[in-house]
């Protein structure tokens, strides 16, 4: 299992990595971080809901990056309709 540290260092590598692949200029760490943790956690529901159990810290990592992704389309999605 991974603890709280790992966890949080996995998100903010995932929301980095997102913000490059989405083109999303994300303004600072923090922000970074938010988006990665929430999208861990988005990762991690649709990956149940889907039924797909990640391995080791790859998939884990997989999983945060897929949920940040979607978190990032979701915020340009909002910021254009409104």
């Amino acid at each position: 299992m991974l603890n709280a540290i790992q966890i949080l260092l996995l998100g903010a590598v995932a929301g980095w990595v997102a913000g490059l692949l989405m083109k999303y200029p994300t303004r600072n760490l923090l922000n970074t971080l938010i988006i990665g943790i929430v999208g861990s956690m988005l990762g991690n529901y649709l990956f149940e809901f889907m039924d797909i159990t990640p391995k080791r810290l790859f998939g884990t990592f997989v999983m945060a990056l897929v949920g940040s992704c979607v978190v990032l389309w979701l915020l340009r999605w909002v910021k254009e309709r409104f």
